[in-house]
């Protein structure tokens, strides 16, 4: 009994240790994340003298100007370089003609950008799509729509190929979902006077962030992401990445670096790599926000965690023994080898769930040898660090209104509902994660959208949904319940040590499988 429970015991501490470390880490990024908003003034762009002044005075009297060299024909808007704009989409019928309709609105001159519809659909999207380029064709904008025979290479393959028409040097991406405001150009085009710039991203923003509590947890998640995460690594002069839409490459950029290839799910974050280990620069603009629909239904989130894991699992595969093959400085490699291995930590978390219950039942015979529960309060630094850095992406002094009680309150609350959605979507993210490490290859599966901006928008669109129940469904089911017997034999044992995690984990993978069921139940109207 007693090799038993040291060997459980020793299996837990290792899982701990690594999620610990994970969170640790994670504070180096918060630090550079504050350092950079202590010092100094905002960075600008490099510009010519009088633009400069304008961009000082506000982006509103720069905007103004642009739209007077658009008017008047001036000299200063042939500065302005061309740019091709790159919409991929598959099947979504629900958004496209928003999209195209948002993306013709950009105030940047007509003949300094194209549009190009990068269309692999199968259903009704292909004439929808058809008929809004043609209405503003007949408006004067350059506009296409691109179509293939087939749709190798899936998102990366329609990016690649559609490069083989882009006549611009810059290369501007949005996904389906996104709608980009209208100065987006204006304020990212600047940064590529920095010869050194490959790719400018921007911040996604929520357009349904208060649609549902699905919706604001997982804009709690990405807060962090777009915030503390590529804030924190372009100030310390890490490795960013560019988040697959709402950014701007520089043709040669993509060029240099070997083009888009779909030997993963993240075409994104392996071409951001590549990228910057030929000398390229991404500049991260946190103050440039690009609005987007967040998934509203369960299994719509789960298909997209699972590309998003999984992928990350194979660019790490792929680039970590580049990075450290690589003239990087040591710190960098580390922050890098942690970026790229930032999935795993799903498959840590799911394995001290499942470790932690037998451990419970056998915690009695360790203390009976001596061993102390105290031994944990160790462990609680990596808790600490990463509430500080969701406190410092979510409760963001520098937006209006700075602290409020009532965007404190709300932290509280959502906080550890965060940790119980995270817990629960460990089993299904570290299938991904293994899956990706193992080689397995499988479609990339994009995540339907439905026009739903808003709480009075209703879910009556579901064409896009499976309605089927897979065996991970299933799994997060037994779970669920393994995780409440071992809540009720804390309670029997009167060992309340692990009370707290696995409540967390009965509710993480009870709403999950509850609403995974639920979702899947919509049909089709």
């Amino acid at each position: 009994m007693s090799i038993l429970a040291y060997t459980v015991l020793g299996l837990y501490c290792f899982t701990l240790l690594y999620v610990t470390v994970y969170c640790v880490m994670q504070i180096k990024l918060l630090y550079h994340y504050r350092r950079g908003l202590a010092n100094a003034m905002p960075p600008t762009p490099a510009q010519p003298a009088r633009k400069m002044a304008m961009v000082e005075e506000g982006a509103s009297a720069w905007q103004e100007e642009q739209h007077l060299d658009t008017l008047s024909g001036s000299n200063e808007s042939e500065e302005l370089p061309f740019v091709t704009i790159q919409l991929p989409i598959f099947n979504e019928r629900f958004v496209v003609e928003r999209l195209i309709d948002n993306i013709t609105q950009f105030n940047y001159p007509k003949d300094k950008f194209e549009i190009h519809v990068l269309d692999d659909s199968t259903d009704d999207t292909v004439e929808i799509t058809r008929k809004k380029v043609e209405e503003y064709k007949a408006k004067g904008f350059q506009i296409e729509q691109v179509t293939r025979t087939d749709r190798k290479g899936y998102k990366a393959g329609a990016l690649k190929e559609g490069m083989r028409f882009a006549k611009g040097d810059f290369i501007a991406i949005f996904d389906a979902d996104f709608l980009p405001k209208p100065d987006f150009l204006l304020k990212t085009m600047p940064w590529f006077r920095d010869p050194s710039v490959g790719v400018v991203q921007t911040r996604w923003e929520h357009i349904n962030e208060d649609y549902s509590l699905i919706t604001r947890l997982q804009a709690m998640q990405l807060n962090v992401h777009f915030r503390v995460e590529q804030v924190g690594r372009m100030n310390g002069n890490y490795l960013l990445q560019f988040n697959g839409t709402a950014g701007v490459w520089r043709r040669q950029t993509i060029e240099e670096a070997g083009g888009w290839e779909a030997d993963t799910l993240t075409e994104d974050l392996d071409l951001s790599i590549r990228a910057q280990l030929k000398g390229w620069k991404i500049r991260f603009l946190e103050n440039v926000g690009s609005p987007a629909e967040l998934p509203i239904e369960m299994n719509s989130l789960k298909s997209q965690q699972f590309r998003w894991m999984k992928g990350g699992a194979e660019t790490a595969k792929k680039m970590l023994p580049t990075v450290w093959n690589s003239d990087l400085g040591l710190g960098k490699k580390i922050q890098a080898t942690i970026h790229l291995l930032s999935s795993t930590v799903f498959v840590f978390v799911f394995a001290m769930g499942v470790f932690s219950v037998p451990l419970l039942f056998l915690f009695n015979g360790l203390m009976e040898d001596g061993f102390s529960k105290d031994f944990f309060a160790y462990f609680l630094v990596g808790l600490m660090s990463i509430i500080a850095v969701y406190f410092a992406a979510n409760v963001n002094p520098n937006e209006s209104g700075g602290f409020s009680v009532k965007r404190i309150l709300k932290f509280i609350f959502l906080f550890p509902l965060f940790l119980a959605l995270s817990m629960g979507l460990s089993l299904h993210n570290t299938i991904a994660v293994l899956e990706g490490y193992r080689g397995k290859k499988s479609p990339f599966v994009r995540t339907p959208k439905f026009n739903i901006k808003s709480i009075r928008d209703k879910l009556s669109k579901t064409n896009y949904l499976n309605h089927k129940v897979s065996w991970t469904t299933i799994l997060e089911g037994v779970f669920a319940l393994y995780f409440l017997v071992a809540v009720l034999g804390a309670i029997y044992l009167q060992n309340m040590i692990f009370i707290a995690f696995h409540l967390m984990l009965f509710l993480g993978y009870g709403a999950i499988f509850f609403y995974s069921i639920r979702h899947m139940q919509l049909r089709a109207s």
